[in-house]
């Protein structure tokens, strides 16, 4: 950005305040815009010292990182990096960024925003070349006069251009390399085609204590097995306990062992080609953008992602408050498919049913949690229903609710033991989902009628 040379000062003044507050904040929301209109705004055009702050901070983060800050990561750097300016200045900083994370993540007239203020700019830019046409002109260097100008007139412009349908003709018969990584379970990779793809998301949906954050954790052991580098967020349990889990799943100790097999645990370890971080967060207290600068400065310290797991997406705090909560969920697990699209990374999430999954022989997708559609985006979904007799013997179900790129609507059967956080998953059950969830239903119709005639009898007894 650098410095124009019109002597009546031009500024986005007579745009008014809101204009460039939600002009500053579409340049943090949108990183596209903000390199768009970055190539031709000068940071004076602001008429607010603390927006000019605002938007100095993020234009510095993307230079020094290379990468577009998210909100969250614009919270850290307002906390520690604008103590230079005076107590006033700070003070309208933070309060216009507290009225940004309040807002919804779009602004409204964000368009006509663009427009407007990337016309202004490209004008200005326009003006400063004409200007030094003139002195060009003045010293005979009639060559580069029009260099000048069409530099001038390609500013700002969106360079995307858009799909040559004939140019890239080829493009279009490319298999993209899914690069899958195993579940480590041979019937379910036999299905996906070796497992999730980077850039894709999987679901795991369960009740609670069904084995939603054991799943999570074999896939993870099962990824760091194979030489891959795996960030584990956890938003319910403790980073200790998380790590004793895995712990567990890679020896094959029982849980209540591993504190007593220090040897053999670091043994495993050691041979470990793969790298595990387990980062934890409180519940609520941590939203995508929190994971996406989380993951952003891991990528600049070096660290390779392969692997991301969220235990689990229904504990994210929204980035922006809705009206109802699933249109929150279901933002929520739009974006963690953005996370493995941008890093292209495989993540692997869970999700919660709702009461009428407690004690489902198979749960299907009209048990999930607060959002259907929220579903909609993964590109793979598995359930996992564990009845109380299931518990006792260490059984249970998987589910194949959706498979983007295989069939779906299979059942296998489940050995799950949760001393030592081993799944198994079975040859596929003879009966089909339907089947065995009429037979549930039947069964329970029964029991609801023998309980019913016991009251009965009792009630005449007495």
């Amino acid at each position: 950005m650098s410095a124009v040379l019109d002597t009546e000062k031009p500024s986005f003044e007579r745009m008014g305040k809101q204009f460039q507050e939600n002009l500053c904040n579409l340049i943090l929301d949108d990183s596209q815009f903000a390199a768009q209109i970055g190539e031709v705004l000068d940071i004076n055009f602001l008429e607010l010292r603390y927006l000019r702050v605002f938007t100095e901070k993020v234009y510095a983060y993307r230079k020094k990182y290379g990468i577009h800050p998210s909100r969250d990561t614009m919270a850290m750097i307002l906390r520690a990096d604008i103590a230079d300016e005076n107590d006033v200045v700070q003070k309208q900083v933070r309060e216009y960024f507290a009225r940004v994370q309040m807002s919804d993540a779009l602004v409204d007239g964000a368009e006509h925003i663009k427009d407007v203020s990337l016309d202004f700019c490209k004008k200005q830019k326009l003006k400063e070349a004409m200007m030094k046409s003139v002195e060009l002109i003045k010293s005979s260097s009639f060559d580069e006069v029009s260099k000048v100008i069409n530099d001038a007139l390609k500013l700002g412009t969106d360079n995307n251009h858009g799909y040559d349908y004939v140019t890239d003709f080829e493009k279009r018969f490319e298999i993209k390399a899914r690069n899958p990584v195993s579940t480590g379970w041979d019937l379910i990779d036999n299905i996906t085609r070796g497992g999730l793809g980077r850039g894709e998301l999987g679901v795991v949906i369960a009740p609670t204590g069904a084995g939603k954050s054991m799943a999570l954790v074999h896939l993870g052991a099962t990824a760091l097995k194979l030489g891959y580098n795996v960030v584990h967020y956890t938003l319910e349990l403790q980073d200790k306990v998380i790590a004793g889990r895995y712990d567990s799943c890679l020896t094959g100790l029982n849980l209540s062992e591993v504190r007593d097999h220090k040897e053999v645990i670091l043994d495993m370890v050691q041979n470990l080609k793969g790298k595990l971080l387990i980062k934890e967060y409180p519940t609520k207290s941590a939203s995508t953008s929190t994971i996406k600068a989380h993951l952003d400065k891991l990528k600049a310290h070096g660290h390779k992602i392969d692997f991301v797991i969220v235990d689990y997406g229904d504990l994210l705090r929204p980035v922006s408050r809705e009206r109802e909560k699933r249109q929150e969920l279901e933002s929520i697990y739009e974006e963690m498919r953005g996370i493995a699209q941008i890093h292209e990374c495989c993540v692997w999430t869970a999700s919660q049913t709702n009461r009428s999954g407690l004690n489902a022989e198979v749960i299907t997708m009209e048990s999930i949690s607060e959002a259907f559609n929220k579903c909609f985006v993964a590109d793979f979904i598995c359930t996992i229903s564990r009845t109380i007799k299931d518990k006792a013997s260490n059984e249970g179900r998987m589910y194949i609710a959706k498979n983007r790129n295989g069939p779906d609507g299979m059942v296998y059967p489940l050995f799950m033991d949760t001393k030592n956080v081993k799944i198994k998953v079975l040859e596929q059950s003879a009966e089909s989902a339907s089947d065995i969830i009429a037979k549930s239903a039947k069964e329970q119709e029964q029991s609801l009628r023998d309980k019913y005639k016991k009251f009965k009898k009792e009630k005449k007894e007495s």
